[in-house]
């Protein structure tokens, strides 16, 4: 018997399916795909009720969104569809720096509806604030797209708790997007989650599995393809990552005990928080595994046990953003 994806609402009346897809490794930084595989995943989600998709115009570039808007076809409005305009790139792929102007967000937006080949985006991320244009001015050309019917709801990523007070004053933010698990915990220690909670902004976490390390299936820097992004990235050091492994066994015991896996505790400890994880897989497999997280019920003191496992004063090396829109506000 299958799960029975959940539903819940974000801010702004967004309402999503509890659990996510992040499909940007079907097209970049995690080396090759196999893209018929990835677009039955892709129509595998919606047949099981994961129909919350989210993508942005890096990831490629342009490539991701495209991939999208071939594996849905007649499928479009099954499914929420969020995507980001990001650091500042040309048609031909070029990319610059974060460009937050409104006249950038007004081109990336058409650009996007074009490689998705759909009339409206469901929720519109600006990927990076970018620190030369004021947050309102970003977010008044994001609400210009909603007046025009281009976007549905509008968020942010990546953004402190000062800069998301100053955008949901502009236009009601229906979501902020960070990276969150038990590998990286600090929107809780920055105060940024706390600030969503008080304005009623839903808080969409990516990388939910600590970009793999809480799936099991990268216990080895071997299993990771020669051009993969994450060699680059601190936690993925040999010797960093060696340590962290050693705390993620600690969490895979939980799991043992109570019979799922250990992306499935991981994804059940974000659930539990009201947090709408997306995590990224390019194969069926996976996606059915981490859609199961929604039947996982943890008890008060599992979830204490689970943060205790993996303490962030233990977690050796920094995070990092992702390779083509570095830095963050936060």
């Amino acid at each position: 018997m299958g799960t029975t994806m959940k539903i819940t609402e974000l801010g702004d009346g967004l309402r999503v399916s509890a659990l996510g897809l992040g499909a940007m490794g079907m097209s970049a930084f995690y080396g090759s795909s196999d893209e018929k595989e990835s677009v039955a995943t892709l129509r595998h989600a919606v047949d099981q009720g994961v129909t919350f998709i989210d993508t942005a115009e890096a990831y490629g570039p342009f490539e991701n969104e495209k991939l999208i808007a071939r594996a849905l076809g007649s499928r479009r409005a099954e499914v929420t569809l969020a995507t980001k305009a990001s650091a500042e790139t040309d048609d031909d792929g070029t990319v610059h720096g974060r460009n937050g102007t409104p006249a950038y967000i007004h081109r990336a937006a058409d650009r996007s509806l074009r490689h998705l080949g759909t009339d409206v985006i469901d929720l519109y991320y600006l990927h990076r604030v970018d620190p030369n244009v004021p947050i309102e001015e970003s977010v008044g050309a994001m609400s210009e797209l909603v007046t025009a019917g281009k976007v549905r709801h509008i968020g942010l990523s990546e953004a402190s708790a000062a800069t998301i007070r100053r955008a949901h004053a502009v236009h009601p933010l229906a979501a902020v997007q960070s990276e969150f698990s038990l590998f990286s915990r600090d929107v809780l220690e920055n105060g940024e989650k706390a600030v969503m909670d008080e304005l009623g902004i839903g808080f969409v976490a990516f990388s939910p599995l600590g970009r793999g390390v809480l799936t099991g299936g990268v216990r080895s820097l071997d299993h990771l393809a020669p051009d993969d992004a994450r060699r680059g990235l601190p936690r993925f050091q040999p010797e960093a990552f060696a340590a962290n492994r050693a705390l993620v066994e600690r969490v895979e015991l939980i799991a043992a005990e109570k019979g799922v896996t250990l992306a499935q505790v991981a994804l059940a400890w974000l659930l539990h928080q009201g947090v709408v994880p997306i995590p990224g897989t390019r194969h069926r497999t996976r996606l059915d595994e981490n859609a199961a997280a929604v039947d996982v019920t943890l008890s008060p003191d599992e979830h204490r046990r689970l943060a205790e496992a993996l303490p962030a004063t233990e977690i050796t090396g920094g995070r990092a953003g992702e390779p083509t829109v570095h830095g963050t506000d936060r």
